[in-house]
């Protein structure tokens, strides 16, 4: 985390002082991975607005989510191009992921993740897979942007099945 960013700040801040700081450093990589996080947020900003969200727009947790599919698009593409032989191709993608990841929180370790998930097993007093949408909220209420959530439905399901 660079100097001027303290955790008081909300997401969007911290993005647009990331932002002024590469432009001042003129790191152009840097600077295009941040524009496009911003207009990510700007795009749900206006579909908020289409739906009657308010002017306010989105919030850290929603700012969060939009990260974590940034990531998990830019994991995939890189996957491609390596399997395509596009190594230069992969390696900007993941650059990219380095940029974005550096406003997500620390993801959890595979133990922490069944940890996270047996304490919301506990807490919602789940005994079955009708239960899995309560699990699922609790979690990513507390853990958006720290676990994927693709690989946490099905280990809550092996857990209430």
């Amino acid at each position: 985390m660079t100097l001027g960013m303290g955790l008081d700040m909300n997401m969007r801040d911290r993005i647009a002082v990331a932002l002024k700081e590469a432009m001042r450093a003129k790191e152009a990589d840097r600077l295009s991975t941040l524009r496009l996080i911003n207009a990510a947020i700007k795009d749900k900003d206006i579909a908020l607005r289409g739906e009657g969200g308010g002017d306010t727009g989105v919030g850290d947790p929603e700012v969060l989510g939009i990260l974590g599919r940034m990531v998990k698009q830019r994991q995939e593409s890189a996957r491609a191009y390596e399997e395509g032989g596009r190594l230069e191709l992969a390696e900007k993608e993941l650059a990219e992921v380095r940029v974005i990841e550096e406003f997500l929180p620390r993801q959890l370790s595979p133990d922490e993740v069944t940890a996270a998930i047996d304490a919301a097993i506990a807490e919602t007093g789940a005994t079955g897979i009708r239960d899995m949408g309560r699990v699922m909220a609790v979690l990513k209420a507390r853990h958006t942007g720290q676990m994927d959530f693709g690989a946490a439905g099905p280990a809550v399901k092996d857990r209430l099945g």
